[in-house]
């Protein structure tokens, strides 16, 4: 059956009926949407483009904290803390505004109007300034509710760098300051740091900066054009902390050592005469500086919470910040005897069984030189001689390195030819033992500002004036002309050869007891043990380190053993026998079988002549830990002031460590309770010597 055709036209009017249904309804929808947004235009436009016209992105920097340093029994020894800030950022047309601002300011910084609008003007190309540090609570909140009056004002937590025990050990971990104008090339320059930053100084905080210093983070704000915040957007990128430090002292014992050094000194008879003392002590097996002790004593908290003036005078009258331990080279005395004891015996002058007939003095010259025991010794040899610090037998020893016997310089040679010869080459044998021992020379203590000791002669040519004797020139001529042009005296062989013509620092004194108790390992003194990511600390479960500092030998000496031997016995007389002189100052019958020298010489300091104080010595004596060196300028002789503080620094040492003493005896492995209130802690606080 055919399907019937549709009428005509319907094929055409149909479709058009829909599109017209469509497009009205289209319209319709397009219409109500124009509306909406001239609506929306009408009442809400104002405010729209207000936002996009004022509201900017601001870009504020967070300074990160430094890294926290950590004792090597985990007591924080520096850290940061937060505060809160006050900072100014420039934002344009707002100059106008500045002293009313600082009107407004003045009175909740506790500054005075012209200071704050000073600070507000400082360095005007930074993009921003810091008008006060550490705020108060009114302070912080007068600003958060004066926003819109204070345009470009804003409080910001700032870490600031903290010492909880003050004074202690301040002179290893030093301080903190803000970036100067003759540094600022250096640091923000080339190194990028930001001018408000503060940097490492001295000590540690300045050796280790890298470290310490972190990274600086920027804050992302959105403010309105008056500077009143909006809302924060977040850290991008973030602030990061620096690194934490654990050093190789025990704040325990740095404790006590500094309370032994400071009362000793507070109570001896030479107290008047006592501007400084040093005291360092180093792991015989690692070079670990376990305490090291300068004094007087300063705190490094001074210079953080701006009260540095209120101890200006102090600091000037006393040089509390030169660190006497590495910084201040004095005469040893006879505390090298036994380093020069080995340098005859190497060099084939004497031997162990040497005999000299010490009758009190000797005649050197046209000149007599007394033994500081009056009435000699009598026959003694090499090991006799360091227990008994015998003057006469190293004098004597000094010419024959010289080859001067009988009194009189060598047959066949005129005294131009023997004091540019034979005289040199016994002063570099001397010398260059002593130098060999790390005395005369940098120790490589990881410690900014190591001044190296020296070496003198006196010059017959200038009044016999005392000279620096250019050790290197003299060898190196030597080796290669034969001789070397010098103009040196005589007497100092004798002088030399008692520790009376060289200058030493306690740190190279220490480096050379530790030499000769480890029989000729020479290591380098550290002060760092490990190095910690930000988010770990020494104490932390798993916490594992970055870098840990490996032991470091400076030199194996080539000595025979049984010039070594020699020496180390005499060193061993010293302690532990009657006649030896530590014995009488204050180790007799110690029960860790110590082994020293002492040594005393005499020095002059603001105009007057003094006795420099010294004691070298090592523990225990078959199997050696700890290597102390004591210097006590105008502390008298040595047995009676260093050689008792390098006593009371072993004790300590063993009582801590629970050996050779009761348990009666056995110190705890934390600082002292009353340390905040001891004459230690006080002493920089009170800004007087004793």
């Amino acid at each position: 059956m055919k399907r019937k055709s549709k009428v005509p036209g319907q094929r055409k009017h149909l479709p058009q009926k829909r599109l017209w249904v469509v497009s009205a309804m289209s319209t319709l929808a397009l219409t109500g949407l124009l509306l909406r947004l001239g609506y929306v235009e009408v009442s809400n436009g104002a405010m729209f483009r207000s936002q996009a016209t004022n509201v900017q992105v601001a870009s504020y920097p967070v300074l990160p904290p430094r890294g926290f340093i950590y004792s090597s029994n985990d007591s924080v020894l520096a850290e940061d803390r937060p505060v809160f800030d006050a900072y100014l950022t420039r934002l344009p047309n707002t100059q106008v505004e500045l002293p009313h601002m600082a009107a407004r300011l003045a009175p909740w910084l506790h500054m005075s109007r012209a200071a704050v609008l000073a600070a507000m003007q400082t360095s005007p190309e930074a993009p921003e300034v810091v008008l006060a540090k550490n705020l108060s609570e009114a302070a912080i909140s007068y600003i958060y509710e004066h926003q819109s009056e204070l345009p470009g004002v804003r409080v910001q937590e700032d870490p600031v760098r903290y010492y909880p025990y003050g004074d202690l050990a301040a002179h290893i971990l030093g301080y903190v300051g803000p970036i100067t104008s003759a540094n600022q090339n250096y640091y923000v320059n080339h190194l990028g740091y930001l001018e408000s930053q503060i940097v490492g100084e001295t000590g540690v905080e300045a050796q280790y900066e890298h470290y310490l210093r972190g990274t600086v983070g920027y804050q992302q704000d959105l403010i309105s054009a008056n500077g009143a915040p909006d809302r924060s957007i977040g850290m991008d990128p973030p602030a990061q902390s620096g690194d934490n430090l654990q050093l190789t002292i025990n704040s325990a014992y740095q404790a006590y050592a500094q309370q032994i050094v400071a009362n000793f000194v507070n109570t001896s008879e030479m107290k008047s005469e006592i501007t400084e003392a040093s005291a360092v002590v180093l792991d015989v097996k690692t070079g670990a500086v376990l305490a090291l002790v300068s004094y007087p004593y300063y705190n490094p908290n001074w210079f953080i919470n701006g009260n540095f003036l209120q101890h200006a005078s102090y600091l000037e009258k006393s040089d509390a910040l030169i660190d006497n331990a590495i910084q201040s080279p004095e005469y040893p005395g006879s505390a090298v005897k036994p380093a020069n004891a080995i340098a005859a015996m190497e060099s084939g002058t004497i031997t162990p069984q040497t005999i000299v007939d010490d009758h009190g003095y000797l005649q050197i010259g046209n000149r007599i030189f007394h033994n500081w025991y009056l009435p000699g010794f009598g026959p003694i040899n090499v090991e006799q001689a360091i227990e008994h610090s015998d003057d006469t037998f190293f004098y004597q020893v000094g010419l024959w390195l010289g080859g001067w016997t009988n009194n009189h310089y060598p047959n066949g040679e005129t005294y131009s030819q023997w004091v540019k010869t034979r005289f040199v080459k016994a002063m570099d044998t001397i010398f260059g033992w002593e130098y060999k021992f790390g005395m005369g020379a940098m120790t490589g203590i990881d410690l900014p500002g190591e001044v190296p000791g020296s070496f003198y002669e006196e010059n017959t040519q200038n009044n016999y004036q005392e000279v620096v004797y250019p050790l290197h020139q003299a060898e190196q001529s030597m080796a290669k002309k034969g001789y070397f042009d010098n103009w040196g005296a005589l007497p100092d062989l004798a002088f030399a050869d008692i520790g009376q013509s060289q200058q030493f620092t306690p740190i190279e004194m220490a480096q050379y007891v530790m030499t000769m108790a480890d029989r000729g390992i020479k290591l380098e003194p550290h002060v760092l043990q490990a190095v910690y990511p930000a988010d770990a600390a020494p104490n932390t479960k798993g916490a594992k380190p970055i870098y840990v500092f490996q032991p470091k030998v400076e030199a194996r000496l080539n000595i025979n053993p049984v010039y070594l031997n020699a020496s180390l016995q005499g060193m061993y007389l010293m302690a532990n026998a009657p006649g030896g002189l530590l014995y009488q100052g204050g180790f007799a019958n110690s029960p860790y079988h110590a082994a020293g020298k002492t040594g005393t010489a005499q020095i002059e300091m603001n105009g007057r002549r003094i006795d420099n104080s010294v004691t070298i010595a090592f523990a225990p004596f078959h199997h050696p830990q700890i290597a102390i060196a004591v210097m006590v300028p105008g502390g008298g002789a040595s047995t009676t002031t260093a050689s008792h503080i390098a006593h009371r620094l072993f004790n300590a040492y063993f009582e801590m460590h629970h050996e050779f003493f009761p348990k009666s005896q056995w110190l705890p492995d934390t600082v002292p309770t009353n340390w905040a209130n001891s004459f230690a802690a006080e002493q920089p606080n009170k800004g007087t010597m004793p």
